[in-house]
């Protein structure tokens, strides 16, 4: 990150100040975890045009901590849905260049969580938008996100992956108002996980050299992703803890929940 990032990103962590939280997940949590995107053409080196170009530590530790939480999710056998960002090479996704295409191996899973695709508790749903909700909707109008919900009686959601401040922003503003209209039952919270997610990194000096493109300096556009999640009512959290003992809370309401935060 450069001086000048690095001085905005300090004031705006003055000025949009938030405190994360803490999660601690029991035995009977009613949880599922969505996976946002981690893909070959979003985190692994080269991988094509929105790929990184050089290695990239927001990404790996990204990586690194959901491969920790879906091992976790699975011993436990709690659902998990898995987006994975897949274009058909005739139909463009502006204002972004060619990426993910069907058959370019972009639109894989990166290496360490392949072992998903193999997971019985695990759904994956490949999207052609950014937005994953909106992408989970089917021909006939039914929605995987809302079936998926339903059928495991979730009442708690954790959201990681990539973008930050794009893919899992607009999941998770989404989510919030289907729940806030009744057709998400029976959700209640909604989590956002800060180190299981990342987004790309493009320099003003970088952009400047590409024609039509913006600046998306990485550490300032992650902590704008998470502040506007957070003020749109989701719960932002560092740190996720798991507990093999039972909650003494059996049932979940928005204010109470097989969960601890702090």
């Amino acid at each position: 990150m450069s001086a000048e990032s690095a001085h905005v990103l300090a004031q705006l962590c003055n000025d949009l100040l938030f405190q994360p939280e803490q999660l601690t997940l029991f035995a009977n949590t009613k949880i599922g975890l969505v996976i946002v995107d981690e893909v070959n053409g979003f985190c692994s080196l080269g991988c094509g045009n929105l790929a990184p170009t050089c290695p990239n530590q927001q990404i790996s530790r990204m990586v690194e901590e959901t491969n920790r939480l879906a091992t976790e999710f699975s011993s436990r056998g709690w659902p998990m849905l898995v987006f994975l960002d897949t274009h058909d090479a005739k139909k463009p996704e502006p204002p972004y260049p060619p990426h993910c295409i069907v058959g370019s191996g972009e639109e894989e899973l990166v290496p360490a969580l392949q072992w998903l695709e193999n997971d019985k508790n695990t759904l994956i749903v490949r999207k052609d938008c950014i937005n994953g909700f909106i992408g989970a909707t089917r021909q006939d109008g039914s929605n995987h996100v809302v079936d998926w919900v339903k059928s495991n009686q979730i009442q708690m959601l954790l959201v990681v992956g990539i973008c930050t401040d794009i893919c899992v922003l607009d999941f998770v503003v989404t989510v919030l108002s289907a729940r806030n209209h009744g057709l998400l039952p029976p959700l209640a919270d909604v989590f956002v996980h800060s180190e299981a997610c990342a987004t790309y990194d493009l320099p003003r000096e970088a952009a400047a050299t590409i024609n039509g493109a913006f600046a998306h300096p990485q550490g300032l556009t992650h902590y704008m992703g998470l502040y506007l999640a957070k003020s749109r009512g989701a719960h932002v959290v560092d740190k996720v803890a798991f507990s093999n003992k039972s909650s003494a809370i059996d049932e979940i309401s928005p204010n109470k929940k097989p969960a601890s935060t702090q």
